[in-house]
């Protein structure tokens, strides 16, 4: 199975006929953006909002192929994995300024979806999950920390059999549940967004248009098969697909695979019994399993291999036997898709944004490392401050260092073992194992 092909939940419920033409002859426009999913989409959002609406997004193949339309949905609080990784480089006060965003990216999300009437399933209710005392600890700290932050929304610590009113399950120890996240169909939010950006603002979307090259200068050429664009500024936005076509970019990152599936759908007493709040979760360990009920009462079921980099070769039964690990009660349930796809991933696990060294010009998003799907709404918003004239938080996370993974290209999956290995290490360290 080529999990890159694979048919996924999303793009079988996708309720926006959209398609774009593919891009035939030389145009020209304020900014180019290549990469159609939600780096892409979001950022000519917020530029659009800005004024900037000359805008042109090249998609190598449909919007939302990527990440975007492969994840679990989950909307939860913060950006990156550790912020701890990246103090070097921020320090105390950088850190403390980067935390205060963790609560805003849920919130762009509920706003772009009212004012685009955007049509996305959105739910509110998450539950962060331990499994044992030492992670109910870490729970009980983040309970502390995103209080400060003045969220309007519940948030509360449980433990014990309390547990059981967020989650039908008997292996976690402790919860934490914020009202403030939940979960969302990611693909009609990215074609509700993309709907918006061309009919109300006018912003040009060309799919099956994957950039061949780029020229940089005082204006930036990218050229496709049948045509080419020719722009002020340029965005890269392809994130696990940058497959070497900007070196200065590939060299940071390097490629993880994560695996999904939903059930069949389930009667409204077993989907009540799983989800009480009828929400998304995650545990809280290094490499975590995260799921949550769809609107059409299905359990979606995601996670990543533990240690060994691979690609499991039955997806349906390996998401499966973790699934029943939380639900045994599920065993007569069936699978009905399984799917999976790369995720660009950062050494710090944190992702990057910027301008290419010499080449003002040119912007870069990438290495949600997995947790994009509500990140991206705030990273985005700042890098659109960036390409607009800079702002503090632009210099802020801009600032962060790009780490270069040498011997990616050759030996991924070896150093993905390898990154993995440490991270299940360190989580002992950090309260998370």
């Amino acid at each position: 199975m080529h999990t890159d092909e694979t048919p996924t939940y999303y793009t079988a419920t996708r309720k926006y006929d959209l398609s774009f033409p593919s891009l035939d002859g030389d145009i020209e426009a304020d900014v180019v953006i290549v990469g159609g999913g939600f780096s892409g989409v979001h950022t000519a959002l917020e530029l659009a909002e800005q004024g900037v609406t000359d805008t042109v997004v090249l998609e190598g193949r449909y919007l939302g192929y990527g990440g975007t339309g492969r994840n679990g949905g989950q909307v939860m609080a913060g950006i990156g994995h550790d912020l701890d990784a990246i103090k070097a480089d921020v320090g105390e006060e950088g850190l403390r300024a980067i935390f205060a965003l963790s609560d805003l990216g849920p919130q762009i999300m509920r706003d772009r979806i009212a004012k685009y009437n955007i049509d996305a399933d959105f739910r509110s209710g998450y539950g962060y999950l331990a499994y044992n005392a030492r992670q109910a600890k870490t729970l009980r700290s983040w309970e502390t920390e995103f209080k400060s932050l003045g969220s309007p929304h519940e948030i509360r610590f449980m433990e014990g059999r309390d547990v059981r009113q967020i989650v039908g399950s008997d292996v976690y120890e402790a919860a934490l549940l914020h009202m403030g996240g939940g979960h969302v169909h990611s693909l009609n939010l990215l074609l509700g967004e993309a709907k918006a950006i061309s009919e109300i603002y006018g912003v040009r979307i060309f799919e099956y248009s994957p950039a061949l090259e780029v020229t940089y200068g005082d204006r930036i050429r990218v050229r496709t098969a049948k045509g080419s664009v020719s722009a002020r500024k340029l965005v890269w936005a392809v994130d696990g697909f940058n497959n070497r076509i900007e070196p200065e970019l590939h060299r940071s990152t390097i490629n993880v695979y994560a695996f999904n599936s939903v059930t069949e759908p389930l009667s409204q007493d077993l989907i009540e019994r799983i989800s009480p709040i009828r929400g998304a979760y995650s545990d809280i360990r290094p490499i975590i399993n995260y799921y949550r009920v769809t609107n059409d009462n299905r359990l979606m079921f995601g996670s990543s291999t533990q240690v060994i980099e691979r690609v499991p070769t039955d997806l349906k039964q390996w998401n499966r036997r973790l699934m029943l690990e939380v639900f045994p009660y599920l065993h007569d349930v069936r699978i009905d898709l399984a799917w999976g796809g790369p995720m660009a991933t950062t050494r710090n696990l944190f992702p990057q944004i910027g301008s290419l060294p010499g080449h003002s010009n040119a912007f870069f998003v990438q290495g949600y490392s997995g947790f994009g799907v509500t990140p991206s709404q705030i990273i985005c918003k700042i890098l659109a401050e960036g390409i607009l004239g800079g702002s503090e938080r632009y210099r802020l996370i801009s600032a962060i260092s790009r780490a270069e993974i040498s011997g990616k290209d050759r030996y991924r999956a070896l150093l993905v073992s390898l990154g993995k290995a440490l991270h299940q290490i360190s989580g002992y360290w950090n309260g998370r194992r």
